[in-house]
């Protein structure tokens, strides 16, 4: 009997230790597999670029590096991007974007709202909060609370942007020499509101400047442009549009339906953004609006983040993201064209955070003017956010 409860408590330790190490080591290996960079020679940047790129004023309109078990305040060997990164690749301003719910299956064509959730295991794997494992909301008020515990644990080098003041102070003193980086805190997706206004206020609270409407399904907003309804605005994805146009938040319309973005443009005033996406034209894939419509969110005075993965530019090369670009430009104007790199978001890309430089030399590589790029880099974004950040 005593022999029987000696490997019985055996038993149990090789377990304790398996479940140990599985939280240990899976979250980093399920990372290195999901935001994958492909392997490439070195690239080579010319000094006219280098010096370029340094100069410029630089922002991203989405990534999602808090989905992620990392410390970001420190360099990390897997994923796209963290603070040390953004610093490498000059990067000012860094759209942080809370993703709470991804359909098992997900695809760019179709995918019900009903279908496993690939959020759920990975929020438990991960070990974050209990409170996080059957609430979309409590997973975005989570991913914003990491972002305030990075503005302490970076050193000064990283500050969250939730009003106008805050962005004018931190480009500031960028010009003034100090290397920091200014994040903004988003949802992919207004299902992380759960069909509660109220939600929209902790959120708010929490930090919350852009809100995208969608992610890969349906929701209680409207459809999808990977959904099956197709259809537009519900009554209360009318009431959330009203809200964060009240509220002096960015309102984001990648991943919702044609039906969601026509009655948005017809129902607000405002410049419209499209954090992640491409040019049908030039990328022809199910996650590419058709060239009209983005030619009508640009006539908002908004702008279209140029994504640095596959289906979104056809390419993940610095060369394939600047011919997205340039392509962008040509369809809709140099005003109205940003990044969206979609870093960290379950995709791969041919470079990380660190490497932007590469796509500066891209650009003037393609025949794009020295204005033109420091419009794209950033300047149109910066644009956007002063129009919509309240005082």
């Amino acid at each position: 009997m005593r022999t029987f409860g000696k490997w019985l408590g055996r038993f149990f330790l090789l377990i304790v230790i398996a479940v140990g190490a599985f939280l240990i080591f899976a979250p980093g290996y399920v990372e290195r597999g999901r935001n994958a960079v492909a392997e490439h020679d070195p690239y080579v940047i010319s000094d006219a670029a280098e010096t370029l790129h340094a100069d410029l004023l630089i922002g991203d309109w989405h990534a999602d590096p808090t989905l992620w078990k990392r410390d970001l305040s420190k360099r990390a060997d897997r994923g796209h991007t963290d603070i040390p990164r953004l610093i490498e690749g000059n990067v000012a301003v860094q759209v942080f974007t809370a993703v709470t719910k991804s359909p098992a299956g997900q695809n760019n064509e179709q995918n019900s709202a009903e279908a496993f959730d690939n959020i759920t295991p990975l929020a438990i794997g991960q070990l974050w909060p209990p409170r996080t494992w059957g609430s979309l909301a409590e997973r975005a008020l989570y991913q914003g609370e990491k972002l305030e515990e990075l503005v302490e644990d970076a050193d000064g080098r990283f500050r969250l942007i939730r009003n106008r003041a805050d962005l004018d102070r931190l480009l500031t003193d960028r010009e003034a020499g100090s290397e920091l980086v200014g994040g903004i805190f988003g949802i992919e997706g207004g299902h992380a509101l759960e069909g509660d206004m109220s939600n929209l206020d902790r959120l708010e609270d929490q930090g919350l400047r852009l809100v995208g409407l969608h992610h890969f399904f349906d929701n209680e907003l409207g459809g999808s442009l990977h959904g099956i309804s197709n259809a537009g605005l519900t009554d209360f994805g009318r009431e959330v549009v009203n809200e964060v146009v009240a509220r002096g938040m960015i309102l984001d319309v990648a991943h919702s339906s044609p039906q969601v973005v026509k009655e948005v443009i017809e129902m607000t005033d405002i410049p419209l953004v499209l954090s992640h996406g491409g040019i049908f034209s030039h990328c022809s894939t199910a996650r590419n609006l058709p060239d009209d419509l983005m030619q009508d969110l640009a006539a908002t005075g908004g702008v279209i983040g140029i994504g640095f993965w596959d289906s979104a530019s056809c390419a993940i090369s610095p060369d394939g993201v600047a011919a997205s670009i340039k392509a962008a430009v040509d369809l809709l104007g140099e005003d109205h064209v940003s990044l969206g790199s979609d870093f960290d978001g379950s995709v791969q890309t041919g470079f990380d955070a660190s490497k932007l430089a590469a796509v500066t030399d891209a650009l003037l590589r393609a025949g794009l003017t020295e204005a033109q790029i420091r419009k794209i880099m950033g300047e149109n974004m910066i644009r956007v956010l002063r129009a919509r950040l309240a005082n």
